[in-house]
């Protein structure tokens, strides 16, 4: 699985460390939040609601990063941009550790958000451009993988740091360790050189077409407008079904299943090392047997384990288990969504397609966990979640179906549309 590694140039094996490391500095920026939610409550005295609305709110900022830092990329090249977001989100991070208030706290985890959707758009087209075709698949579902290893490292850190500080000190000191990602431009700007452009191959009234297109609209340009309205449906579906997941099934567990693990360490290191290992078996999958299978078998996977989950009497231990397939198969299709996305779009236009297909989802699906709660009104929470799921990974496959197998395909190449 891993032999790929050993068969790509020094260059590609630095690009690859580079956007690994970026990935999983996010995470650990990012996941601090929800594991210092209940000590920036006490400190404020804020709502729940209002503690929800930071999330929120990163969550749309880091959709508009995504979309326009995914052009920046396109117009002003793929490391430039990368160095500018990872030293935007690490230098905001930083400042949310010394912020006064509620209001100025907020801000600031927005700009933090903008900065962190535009790191995952450039990294993402850095790596589909450098990694040769062969082994484009296995390479950025890996990197998809370094989620799994940042969420660990802020476990680790919010263990140390909770165990030896008070609660209204040590929730700043995490977010000043996450001044950290900045160090990784001094690595990028050594090691990581600019993908190649290739000789152009349009036409002159196409190439005069291109240049006078508005960068974050190219994307909506009749020759790949289809492209764009399928791909961002297959976000919706893929962010959509994560969310109703991570958002109700905890409640669903203690308050209708009456379990206990939840509270539990063993719990989260369970979903951290699923998630790691569905990561790496969908970059497996993606070159072996093509991105439409692997998306298509994960979707289909991800329907049968939640009707399991939320169907079946369960203990303790048997909810602990089943806690692997769920996030294991969760995990492998936005694994693969940067393969794909990047191998739909042509060069001018490829940053800014992906940033937005995969960021368009990621704001769309905070609809889903409302429809589960209003669901929720009307049948049990395990019904609801049970729908809501289908449908959010019933989209995922629906939608992987209208689009065409990439698999292989060089990135001078036109797209297929």
């Amino acid at each position: 699985m891993f032999s790929w590694y050993s068969k790509v140039s020094a260059g590609e094996r630095r690009t690859f460390w580079a956007c690994f490391g970026g990935w999983a500095l996010d995470a650990l920026d990012v996941q601090m939040f929800s594991l210092v939610i209940p000590a920036i409550i006490a400190e404020w005295g804020i709502s729940k609601t209002e503690a929800g609305l930071v999330s929120g709110v990163t969550l749309v900022a880091s959709a508009l990063g995504g979309w326009i830092c995914g052009a920046a990329a396109d117009r002003f090249g793929r490391v430039r941009t990368l160095q500018i977001t990872v030293a935007w989100f690490s230098i905001f991070t930083l400042l949310s550790a010394f912020a006064q208030n509620f209001p100025q706290f907020i801000v600031l985890k927005a700009l933090q958000g903008f900065g962190f959707g535009g790191e995952w758009a450039a990294g993402a087209v850095l790596m589909a451009e450098t990694i040769r075709n062969e082994h484009r698949g296995k390479a950025m579902g890996a990197v998809q993988s370094a989620w799994a290893v940042g969420w660990g490292a802020a476990v680790l850190l919010y263990a140390g740091v909770f165990s030896f500080l008070p609660a209204t000190l040590g929730w700043r000191v995490m977010f000043g360790v996450g001044i950290l990602p900045a160090l990784l431009i001094i690595y990028v700007r050594r090691n990581v050189k600019e993908p190649e452009v290739p000789a152009a191959k349009a036409s002159t009234k196409q190439a005069a077409a291109s240049a006078k297109r508005i960068p974050l609209l190219s994307i909506f340009a009749p020759d790949v407008l289809r492209m764009t309205l399928i791909g961002g449906l297959l976000g919706v579906g893929a962010h959509g079904g994560y969310a109703a997941l991570t958002t109700w099934l905890p409640t669903f567990l203690k308050t209708e299943r009456h379990l206990s693990v939840l509270g539990t360490g063993g719990y989260l290191a369970v979903i951290i090392v699923a998630f790691f290992c569905g990561c790496i078996a969908a970059s497996y999958l993606l070159d072996a047997i093509g991105r439409r299978q692997t998306i298509l078998l994960f979707s289909v996977c991800c329907v049968a384990t939640v009707i399991l989950y939320v169907f079946l009497p369960m203990s303790n231990h048997a909810m602990l288990a089943l806690g692997f397939p769920l996030g294991f198969f969760a995990a492998g299709i936005p694994a693969s969504m940067g393969a794909l996305f990047n191998e739909l779009y042509p060069r001018g236009t490829r940053g800014t397609g992906v940033g937005f297909c995969y960021n368009f989802g990621r704001v769309v699906s905070a609809g889903f966990p409302v429809m589960v709660g209003h669901l929720a009104t009307q049948y049990s929470l395990g019904f609801a979640i049970g729908i809501d799921a289908a449908i959010a990974y019933a989209i995922v496959a629906i939608s992987v179906l209208m689009l065409p197998e990439t698999r292989g395909r060089t990135l001078t190449e036109d797209p297929v549309v």
